[in-house]
């Protein structure tokens, strides 16, 4: 293949811009905010649920001091009831009278025991409502972290994308100055040499695998002529000649 010499250089650009692009798109897989973002939503999605759990926990021990409270009531009510039967004088049988103050004595222990209960039960609650506004200040803090990663996240993302366009747009530009079938040469081996598909010699030396060419190599080099498209014995990439290339 033969190309001008000025055409083998212009390739030289095109190569840089398309490693230019490779470079952004590399910061923009890499950009430490991604693992921070993701470490930070493992972490909150892990305190949701324990928030879950200790808002379960709190629910529950609301609905069994309600019903706790509720059974004090009745007790109260009816040992109130009792006693005042008992004080209106209404029951006159001695065996009546005795089983209604045992009644009253056995409804205040009863009364009693159910009171240590709720008194229990508010304990579990307070601790539970405690745990609570804790994790909820934890998931606040973490979810802070995580709209400031993603805020930093998503700036650093656009000055990349910025870039990225902009060097699209000057490849564009000097790719359409490059003849289509040396483009077309150099595209497949960038597609198969890791994104490099052309690269300056630089005295003896292919800056695409960074291996000095072998002196018959480099002569049959020196001798090609000068719109002769020559190739790295070594990787294979174009390699451009320059006048730094020592020839």
């Amino acid at each position: 293949m033969n190309a001008a010499p000025a055409d083998q250089i212009r390739l030289l650009e095109v190569q840089a811009l398309d490693s230019r692009l490779q470079q952004l798109a590399h910061k923009r897989r890499s950009l430490p905010e991604h693992a921070e973002i993701e470490a930070l939503t493992k972490d909150a999605t892990q305190l949701r649920d324990l928030l879950v759990a200790a808002q379960t926990e709190e629910s529950d021990t609301a609905r069994e001091q309600t019903k706790a409270e509720q059974d004090v009531d009745q007790v109260r009510q009816r040992a109130t009831r009792d006693q005042q039967r008992l004080d209106s004088g209404a029951v006159t049988s001695p065996k009546d009278l005795e089983n209604l103050q045992r009644e009253i004595v056995s409804l205040a222990k009863r009364q009693g025991d159910l009171e240590d209960i709720v008194l229990e039960v508010m304990e579990r609650r307070e601790s539970a409502q405690e745990r609570v506004a804790e994790l909820t200040d934890r998931v606040s803090s973490v979810q802070t972290k995580i709209d400031d990663a993603t805020s930093r996240r998503d700036a650093a993302l656009a000055a990349l994308d910025a870039d990225a366009a902009t060097a699209t747009k000057e490849r564009s530009v000097v790719a359409g100055t490059v003849p289509a079938d040396l483009l077309k040469l150099y595209d497949k081996l960038r597609e198969q040499q890791g994104g490099v598909g052309a690269a300056k010699l630089y005295q003896r030396t292919c800056q695409g695998c960074r291996q000095e060419l072998a002196i018959t190599d480099f002569n049959e080099v020196r001798a090609a002529a000068p719109d002769t498209v020559v190739r790295c014995e070594n990787c294979r990439r174009i390699l451009v000649r320059t006048s730094e290339s020592g020839l």
